[in-house]
Parts: structure tokens; C-alpha cells; sequence
């Protein structure tokens, strides 16, 4: 069996059979990308792009080839596209700070849908307010999707830059980017797309997408945490300043002038997180050996069966019913809070995320606060189903 592959799967939780349904948050790792963590600690530790002995080329080739590798996965022009980041966060704050702040101005507008997590909403916000330019909301339907004829409308010659969400965090709605990023293009506007729930369930071709950045998660496609991506045009990137300086992305350095090294050098200044980025290779490699397609069919299959069954239980609703959905399911329950909920699912071996998700104008645009939230990963069956769901019916005993 595939859980076979990821050894955490097999320590209890609370006693109880772990239910790990918080994959939105962060995925488990396959035993491949442990071992490669441990092999490069133990055999092939040194800094990168820097010594000349045979231990630091060797990490070296490694690294680069990782970055060639994500390149490949997600069909980049070129490697020099990729910018190594510490995940989406960063990713999203580079373009915002380095495009952003050098290409908005009083008047511009920036569209931002409702759906989006804060990190592409709030340095968006940041941006726009130290250079005069607007942030306008993209609404979306009750259903939880992209009202299109509402963004369509919205897209005049003042919209500089559309930062969209592949994949709901929150909600799991799957938004149609590639038709989106082809509408803003027609006026003119760049977009940024926050993938960071998109690579562990769904094939995503950069070039086929046309999209303009794209951000990256490693430690939500089963790599390390502390790992992350950008992808960006070239011609974009390159007519970009440096985010950050230091060591690592100068040319020439005097003191009356510093220099920049060429893509993608010049956005990763100083040591890399080499111990995240090596491994994250051999979790490229285990997603490679997947059908993705199948993949999302089993995760949004065992999520459908969740939400039927948990809407039987009286006083539970489930939030967000886009028809192009990942396997995320957002329940909502009349006789208790949303962390409450949670607590009972911990106390039966079900570990799921309560909150707002990092998407409270999402929660706002709903009239709620908090949801419970169940995500799907690539090792989950019909039994976590099943666990979640009787859990969920043990709470409705204690609190119904």
C-alpha cells in the first residue's frame, strides 16, 4: 500500500489509528525524501556555489540539479526561470516587493480575489499602499467560485497585476487560471498565482498556463518545509531589482557600486536551505512516479464521500460548493465552534485544521468565522473517511 511509503502514518495519535487530514497544511513525507534528508546531513554536507573541493561541487551539482528537475516537473522555459525560495510566502513577497514596487504607481489597480490566502493578499495590500495604487476584490459566488463575469468587468487598462489562487485552501474551489491569466493578458496586466495547493494534485505546465509568476510549496508536495519556488518569466525576472542582497547574488562589489549576478542567482542571496533543497528532489521524483490524474480523482472521490456523510449528521453544512473542487472539505457545525470540533477529532486520532485558514476575507464573505477543515492527501483511503465521520458524530453526541 502506498501509506506504506510514509512511516509517520503508522504512530498513533492520541492512542487512537492516525487520520491525517490536514494535507492543505502541510504534507506527510515519503520515506524516500527522510532518507534523502538524512543521506545529505551524514554524506554530502557543505555550502554551494562556493568551495572548490570535491565535497562542496558535489552539493552543488545536486542542488542545481533539483532545480532543473522542478523546472522539468512544471514545464519552465528554463531552470533560470525557478528562484529557490523559503516557500510560497516568500515567493509572493519577491514578486510584490521587487515587480511591484517598481512597477505600480498612483491609480493602478491590483485585483485580488476573495478566495486568496493572506499571503497574496497582504503584501498586495502593503505594496499598494506605499504606492498610491488600489486593491479591488474579485468576488466570488455563494458556491465558493470566481464570479468570471464580475472579474471580466472589472479588467480596464488601470489593472496592473490579478493575484489568484490555483487551489483554495480554504474552500478547495479549482479556479480556471488558465482562461483567467489569457483575460488579463488582454489588457495588459500581469498575474500572480499562488499554487501552493496545486502541485501535490494537478499537473501544472507554466508555459500551457501563460502565467507570469507562479509560486511554489515544497513541504505541500511531500518535500521539506522551509522550501519553496518562484516561477517567473524571464524577461520579467530579469528587468526586476533584487528582493534581497547579500552574498551570493553580486557580480562585482565596490564602494561605489554593486553589480548583480544573472538569473537566477540574483534573488538568492546568502546560504540556501541546501538540507530542504536536495531532498526536495526525491519528492519531485516520488510525484513523478504518480498519476496525477488519478490522483485527484481518488482525493476528491474520498472528499465527496465525507461531505455526504458528514451533512447527514444534523446542524452541519459544509462551505464551499464549487463544481471544480480539490479534496478539502470545509465543515461548518450550528452546535459548536469550529476549534471545539477539532478537539474531538484530536481525541480520536483525527488530525484536521480549525480556524480561519489565513483567508479571513473569505470567512467574511460567508458570515463566518471558523470551519473545521478535512484535506486529502495522496496516502488517504475510505478508512480515514470513516474515522473522521464517526468522530464527527461523537462531538454531535457531546455538544448536540
Amino acid at each position: 500500500m502506498l501509506t506504506a511509503n510514509f512511516p509517520i502514518l503508522e504512530i498513533p495519535s492520541r492512542g487512537k489509528r492516525l487520520a491525517y487530514l490536514d494535507n492543505a497544511a502541510t504534507t506527510q513525507k515519503p520515506q524516500s525524501v527522510i532518507d534523502a534528508t538524512a543521506h545529505y546531513y551524514r554524506e554530502q554536507n557543505a555550502n554551494v556555489h562556493r568551495g572548490a573541493y570535491w565535497l562542496s561541487q558535489e552539493a552543488t551539482a545536486l542542488f542545481d540539479q533539483t532545480r532543473v528537475q522542478l523546472a522539468n516537473w512544471i514545464n519552465a522555459e528554463s531552470s533560470d526561470e525557478v528562484i529557490f525560495t523559503k516557500g510560497c510566502t516568500e515567493s509572493i513577497n519577491l514578486v510584490a516587493h521587487s515587480w511591484g514596487m517598481n512597477n505600480l504607481s498612483q491609480g493602478d489597480v491590483i485585483l485580488v480575489s476573495r478566495m486568496e490566502h493572506h499571503a497574496n493578499f497582504v503584501p498586495w495590500q502593503q505594496v499598494s499602499i506605499a504606492k498610491g495604487a488600489s486593491i479591488v476584490e474579485i468576488p466570488i459566488t455563494d458556491l465558493g467560485e470566481i464570479d468570471l463575469e464580475a472579474y471580466q468587468n472589472l479588467l480596464t487598462g488601470r489593472v496592473k497585476m490579478v493575484a489568484i489562487v490555483h487551489v483554495s485552501n480554504s474552500i478547495g474551489t479549482i479556479n480556471p487560471i488558465k482562461k483567467m491569466i489569457a483575460m488579463a493578458h488582454k489588457v495588459g496586466a500581469k498575474v500572480m498565482v499562488d499554487g501552493a495547493q496545486a502541485l501535490a494534485h494537478l499537473k501544472v505546465d507554466v508555459q500551457d498556463l501563460g502565467v507570469d509568476f507562479y509560486a511554489i510549496s515544497g513541504h505541500k508536495m511531500y518535500g521539506p518545509t522551509g522550501v519553496g519556488a518562484l516561477y517567473g518569466k524571464r524577461e520579467l525576472l530579469d528587468a526586476m531589482p533584487p528582493y534581497q542582497t547579500g552574498g551570493s547574488m553580486i557580480r562585482t562589489v565596490s564602494f561605489e557600486e554593486t553589480t548583480f549576478a544573472a538569473l537566477p542567482d540574483k534573488f538568492e542571496p546568502g546560504t540556501p536551505n541546501i538540507g530542504g533543497i536536495i531532498p526536495w528532489a526525491s519528492a519531485i521524483t516520488f510525484l513523478e512516479g504518480q498519476n496525477l490524474l488519478e490522483v485527484a480523482a481518488q482525493e476528491a472521490n474520498l472528499a465527496q464521500v465525507l461531505e455526504k456523510q458528514i451533512e447527514q449528521i444534523n446542524g452541519i453544512r459544509v462551505v464551499g460548493k464549487a463544481a471544480h473542487r480539490a479534496g478539502i472539505v470545509s465543515i461548518l457545525a450550528d452546535w459548536t465552534h469550529a476549534h471545539d470540533l477539532g478537539t474531538i477529532l484530536d481525541s480520536e486520532g483525527v488530525a484536521v485544521r480549525t480556524g480561519h485558514h489565513c483567508c479571513m476575507p473569505l470567512m467574511k464573505r460567508f458570515n463566518i468565522v471558523a470551519t473545521t477543515r478535512a484535506s486529502f492527501g495522496i496516502y488517504n483511503t475510505m478508512e480515514d473517511v470513516d474515522q473522521c465521520v464517526a468522530a464527527v458524530q461523537k462531538a454531535k453526541r457531546i455538544f448536540g
